[in-house]
């Protein structure tokens, strides 16, 4: 049974984000350089992508984690949602958020941050991205996780990330 979450959506770079973990979207050769994850590198240090790529490459609905350098966070995962090919593949995408949330018991994950996975190359319209990554959270988080805050990069996500949720709350979804 999933433990109960509380979701919210906040505008605005992941890395300045105070949680205990980032998931942001990757490559299957896990190098950083689009999107969330770029902008971790660039504030976090080059040892995050180093840390990433020596594990690499990875399946598409896959995930790895490692530390955050010197971003607040202790840790960043790194989700391949989407493939090399760039096909939008809700069970894919799916699969690489319920692979980041299997990290949450080993590493005693209270607090975590998801940029909207999927829509990094323009695969998932946000919505679309939105309603997969909130239904999963809802579905497959365990204990120890008591929230999670879905980090946008414009307006456009926002209200898509906000609509879902809302329609989700109110057990329209």
């Amino acid at each position: 049974m999933a433990a109960p979450i509380e979701i919210d959506v906040w505008q605005g770079g992941i890395a300045e984000l105070e949680v205990d973990a980032l998931v942001v979207g990757a490559t299957e050769s896990l190098f950083m350089n689009a999107g969330a994850a770029a902008s971790i590198a660039r504030h976090g240090g080059a040892e995050i992508e180093r840390a990433a790529v020596e594990q690499g490459p990875i399946a598409p609905g896959t995930a790895i984690a490692t530390t955050a350098g010197s971003l607040a966070a202790a840790y960043v995962i790194h989700a391949v949602a989407v493939g090399h090919d760039r096909r939008a593949d809700p069970e894919q995408l799916r699969s690489g958020v319920r692979s980041a949330l299997a990290f949450v018991a080993p590493l005693q994950l209270r607090r975590v941050a998801f940029s909207l996975l999927g829509t990094e190359h323009g695969a998932f319209d946000p919505s679309e991205a939105a309603e997969v990554l909130v239904a999963t959270l809802y579905d497959a988080a365990t204990e120890p996780l008591e929230s999670v805050v879905i980090a946008t990069g414009n307006v456009a996500e926002t209200r898509a990330v906000a609509a879902v949720l809302a329609a989700h709350r109110a057990g329209i979804r």
